[in-house]
């Protein structure tokens, strides 16, 4: 499918940086909290879906796609997003949201919580773990202790790191190619991956590894024994980036959290199994209190 049209607005954030941000349909709204590697076009099917039932709101992190690099070149950690997704609520005038993470935005989203508690309706968290998330790639500490210092040498050359993504994304058919090296489902959905893939060749990516940096440098585990709203997990069986063990131990950590293992899943899960996301998160909407309206704003 191609990505559904969205409205692109802008606000001006905490500390001066206007941030890119995306709104589209009408009722109780749902924030989507992007992976960092992508923007909302991953959201595309849970978008489509619940357009007309649902008020769904996106942003680009700051300094990639069309937001602006932050004034201080510090504030780009994961607390420093979360700010920025409760400004954005509050330039659309919501009060409370049901919040969607995918990958990073599970951290951004957990951080909401942390600064603001009365504006998390519940929290969905797919594809991600609460923090310190190299640690537990392909359930190996190792890859936690490595790549931080490969990340500091990737830093110092960003120039060639940009010629290198350029090449790359280029290649014919990205999407079939990540299905080809085992990194997504046969059910991974190319063309919005072809999308996706197409908007990353133009990013700082300095900035981009520096992003990365800090995400790996968060840790907001202290947080789920304090979680009290309604809570989802979504693991897939197959993600070597933030496995099923993860998801489970926050599970166990977490009141009263529901979890779902989707058998084949990576860490694509919304663009390889939409129906399924979609049917558990209108399920967990439904009964946990976040029915369907067309009342307006939280």
């Amino acid at each position: 499918m191609m990505p559904p049209p969205v409205e692109e607005r802008r606000f001006v954030s905490f500390d001066g940086t206007e941030i890119a941000y995306q709104a589209v349909g009408q009722g109780r709204p749902i924030l989507l909290c992007n992976g960092l590697g992508g923007s909302w076009e991953v959201w595309s099917h849970q978008i489509q879906y619940f357009r007309d039932r649902y008020r769904l709101l996106s942003w680009d992190y700051r300094g990639l796609y069309g937001s602006d690099a932050p004034r201080d070149p510090v504030a780009i950690g994961v607390a420093d997003h979360a700010r920025d997704a409760l400004h954005l609520l509050e330039a659309e005038g919501v009060d409370r949201a049901a919040v969607v993470g995918w990958s990073m935005g599970v951290q951004v989203s957990l951080e909401m919580f942390r600064a603001a508690p009365d504006k998390v309706a519940s929290l969905a968290m797919v594809n991600g773990v609460a923090g310190r998330p190299w640690d537990y790639v392909f359930n190996l500490n190792l890859v936690g202790r490595l790549l931080p210092p490969f990340l500091r040498g990737l830093r110092s050359m960003p120039r060639a790191i940009e010629a290198t993504v350029r090449q790359v994304t280029r290649i014919p058919d990205p999407g079939a190619w990540v299905k080809r090296v085992g990194l997504a489902a046969r059910t991974f959905d190319e063309q919005v991956a072809g999308e996706v893939i197409a908007k990353f060749r133009d990013l700082d990516m300095g900035g981009f590894i520096r992003l990365l940096e800090r995400m790996g440098e968060h840790d907001g585990w202290d947080l789920l024994p304090m979680l009290d709203v309604p809570v989802l997990i979504i693991a897939g069986s197959r993600d070597v980036f933030t496995p099923r063990s993860a998801a489970e131990r926050m599970a166990r950590r977490t009141r009263s959290s529901e979890i779902m293992i989707l058998p084949g899943a990576t860490h694509y899960a919304p663009l390889e199994y939409p129906e399924m996301v979609n049917m558990r998160l209108e399920k967990f909407f439904r009964e946990r209190g976040y029915e369907a309206s067309t009342a307006g704003a939280g």
